[in-house]
């Protein structure tokens, strides 16, 4: 697994149970003054904001450092290109289930409507996701540079990834919409075709706290 998948992950890990203790936190003032709660609110989700922020921001710092890992020089080619299928199939499938479970399945369950219960945090987390997402589909996108049939499976769709790089702050905003949740997953199939193609299926991986502090 990519150091820096890793690293970000971490980050990606601490920023959720942050937010999960700031969802209980919301909960449990509910029951007092409503101008007191609203307040507290406000000052919680901008911590949260912040978090998101620093963990897109570290992750984005990474970027080259991910790229720039290969195998052992004495690697044959055949190694090399199975190197490169083993990372494409891990990140793909990561940025897939991270999709999925907090954005694409919660937007369909009608959990980012205003006036819904937990609306807020469930923004938040789909923020995180849609930041993790892009950047997963990124190294999988140069993972799929070491592979000859990857290569020119995934190439064609390095539009509709970067396209999905100002998506995860729309979702935390609540601005997104059905083209916006359209996008990703019309992305993920797209790169799940592309690796079906060349011989790497990707399998949804939604991230686990086993593997981000593993």
């Amino acid at each position: 697994m990519p150091i820096r998948s890793v690293r970000f992950r971490r980050a990606f890990t601490a920023v959720f149970l942050s937010c999960a203790l700031i969802g209980g936190a919301t909960a449990c003032g509910s029951s007092g003054d409503d101008t007191a709660g609203a307040g507290s609110q406000a000052d919680q989700i901008s911590v949260a904001m912040a978090a998101f922020a620093e963990a897109d921001a570290a992750a984005s710092a990474e970027d080259a450092e991910a790229a720039a890992a290969t195998p052992s020089a004495s690697a044959s080619a055949e190694e090399r290109q199975k190197f490169a299928k083993t990372r494409f199939v891990a990140n793909a499938g990561l940025a897939a289930g991270a999709t999925y479970q907090w954005i694409v399945k919660p937007y369909r369950a009608g959990k980012f409507k205003k006036g819904t219960k937990g609306r807020t945090f469930a923004l938040v987390k789909a923020g995180l996701a849609g930041a993790f997402a892009y950047n997963r589909l990124k190294a999988a996108s140069e993972n799929a540079k070491g592979d000859p049939l990857l290569s020119k499976a995934v190439g064609p769709l390095t539009a509709g990834i970067d396209s999905l790089k100002g998506l995860g702050s729309k979702l935390r905003k609540g601005q997104a919409g059905d083209a916006d949740i359209g996008a990703f997953e019309n992305v993920i199939n797209s790169v799940k075709e592309a690796g079906k193609s060349a011989g790497a299926p990707v399998v949804d991986k939604v991230p686990s706290a086993g593997q981000l502090t593993g």
